[in-house]
């Protein structure tokens, strides 16, 4: 046992709240799959934020598995032998799987809320969160791009980093849900600095990394070609990256996206930092498939989630895949066990 086993009590299980996510998608339908083997109460505590009536008539309609799941009026009922689940809201129309809705808009953000509440109370060690339609969750006390704004927001921060994770390869994105075209207008040394400083504290405090090494992208197509194609790794991102190499991190680039990706010069770095989405979303879903998850680095909760989005075009066909789910809640697990772990380290030193 090492160091940090001594000092802790390994046995325990965290508590995970999973939320529902769009119920015309497929997060019924993967949290159903997801949670049919019960060695996963081996690892972690469930409790599911839906209704029962949704994922019963998954069941029904998908020919699922049964097993118990314990009905808790609060998180405060819930038990630690079974899968658990809080009712958010009254089913008011039929689930139509594929189709958008404002009702199931309605129902993921009430699900998210309660989850949200009982994470930021302290009674959940971490939240796993199903697929949204981010239009029709869109309301009074929602009016953000994604998951991982929301969450910013609600615990008082500033700044996170939505930061890929897969055992091969781990990709953050110094912008994150921004069009396009407003990528070089929000991108800034100011900004950069703060996403490489949260991931580097990321991977040591929640990946175990002490002295991470970390790649930075350029923005342009051959990194600028030396301002030929454009002057932002010659203005903004070749100064910050000099800045942290001067204060002793392992911070190197910018690299050209393409040729880095093809000639697996990821494979040198405990993590790499894109300049935006889909920079490093898809070499990270090429290299990753299922298995990749999406954390919210930076908070002082711990979020995850599966790497997809709610794909209607499969919904209620009964061929959802739940692997990414899975190994959201996995690193969830992780992620959280990690946490508790250095605290009761320090009460103890």
């Amino acid at each position: 046992m090492s160091n940090l086993g001594k000092k802790i009590n390994t046995n325990w299980k965290p508590v995970i709240g999973i939320t529902m996510g769009d119920y015309n998608g497929i997060g019924p339908e993967i949290i159903l799959k997801a949670l049919e083997d019960n060695r996963i109460l081996q690892l972690c505590t469930p409790v599911i934020y839906a209704s029962m009536k949704v994922l019963s008539r998954y069941r029904r309609l998908l020919n699922l598995p049964e097993y118990f799941i314990h009905q808790a009026k609060s998180i405060d009922e819930i038990t630690h032998k079974k899968v658990n689940l809080i009712n958010c809201f009254s089913l008011k129309e039929e689930v139509e799987p594929g189709k958008v809705t404002p009702a199931a808009g309605e129902a993921a953000f009430l699900c998210l809320e309660q989850a949200t509440k009982d994470l930021l109370r302290g009674r959940l060690d971490a939240v796993v969160t199903c697929p949204i339609n981010k239009k029709n969750i869109q309301n009074e006390h929602f009016q953000y791009p994604g998951h991982t704004e929301y969450f910013t927001d609600n615990t008082g921060k500033s700044e996170s980093l939505m930061f890929m994770i897969h055992e091969q390869i781990k990709v953050a994105m110094a912008t994150g849900h921004v069009p396009v075209k407003e990528v070089a207008q929000v991108l800034n040394e100011e900004k950069l600095r703060t996403k490489l400083q949260l991931m580097i504290e990321s991977l040591r405090t929640d990946f175990g990394v002490l002295k991470p090494r970390i790649a930075v992208l350029g923005l342009n197509p051959h990194a600028g070609d030396e301002g030929v194609i454009g002057d932002e790794e010659i203005r903004i991102i070749r100064p910050v990256v000099k800045e942290f190499k001067r204060d002793g991190h392992l911070v190197f680039g910018p690299y050209p996206a393409d040729g880095f990706f093809a000639q697996h010069h990821y494979k040198k770095f405990d993590a790499v930092l894109a300049m935006y989405h889909d920079q490093g979303l898809i070499p990270f879903k090429s290299i990753a498939g299922f298995e990749g998850v999406n954390f919210t680095a930076g908070l002082p909760i711990v979020r995850t989630s599966p790497d997809h989005g709610t794909a209607y075009e499969i919904a209620g066909k009964g061929i959802a895949d739940p692997t990414s789910l899975l190994h959201a809640l996995f690193w969830a697990c992780d992620i959280a066990k990690i946490r508790r772990f250095e605290h009761l380290i320090e009460i103890s030193d």
